[in-house]
């Protein structure tokens, strides 16, 4: 039975995992873009009619994608308590772009597509910043997700209860926090730089951020 139900949550978490960074790509690289060029009419037309069903299927994708998450980490450290650097990244990475989908996006979307009072003009760069962060995050965490199911646990970093070469890297642990710690902060209270501004520049960023954390926790 418990076979079963780890089957099943993995591909629950998959599905509700590929609909939300789906969308999220599709906010970034598709609807922002458009709406950049669109007539007025069509603007309006996307923010009163697309942007809220769009934002229902992100906001809960997220939020199931992180509890069956949750649901998958009590799995496997219940089979075995041997949990690797890589996933801990991978999971503190999709766990800040959870909150920062409920705690930043959506409640100034609201008020960007008219649900909510508010300034417009303040609240669409908190939430397109936030996106942004969110979006040059998602490689890293993807490559964490997939490698560690497949990658040896040296690849992974280490093992919080391993010994020797197996045991966790202290100095990766902190040094990658350290990074991510500094992405997040700038979602915060930072600004829209030029490492995330276009598409092509947070695809690149995103790319770039996934070969070092890599190597942060491989190497270090």
């Amino acid at each position: 039975m418990q076979y079963v139900m780890d089957v099943l949550f993995r591909w629950g978490h998959i599905v509700f995992g590929v609909t939300w960074i789906g969308l999220l790509y599709y906010f970034n690289f598709v609807q922002t873009e458009y709406v950049k060029e669109a007539e007025d009419s069509a603007k309006a037309d996307v923010m009163q009619k697309l942007a809220p069903r769009a934002l229902w299927w992100f906001r809960w994708a997220a939020l199931f994608t992180f509890l069956t998450g949750l649901i998958l980490i009590w799995f496997i450290t219940s089979e075995a308590p041997r949990f690797s650097l890589g996933i801990s990244f991978g999971v503190l990475m999709g766990t800040i772009m959870m909150l920062n989908v409920w705690g930043i996006i959506w409640p100034n979307q609201k008020i960007v597509i008219g649900l909510s009072s508010g300034d417009k003009a303040k609240a669409a760069p908190k939430a397109g910043l936030a996106s942004r962060t969110n979006t040059l995050l998602s490689l890293p965490m993807l490559y964490f997700m997939i490698a560690s199911a497949h990658a040896t646990p040296a690849i992974n970093g280490g093992l919080w209860s391993g010994e020797g070469d197996l045991a966790v890297s202290m100095t990766g642990f902190i040094v990658g926090l350290i990074i991510i710690a500094a992405i997040q902060a700038n979602a915060l209270w930072g600004k829209m730089n030029g490492a995330i501004q276009s598409v092509n520049a947070v695809i690149t960023s995103s790319i770039v951020l996934t070969v070092i954390m890599a190597i942060v926790t491989s190497a270090l």
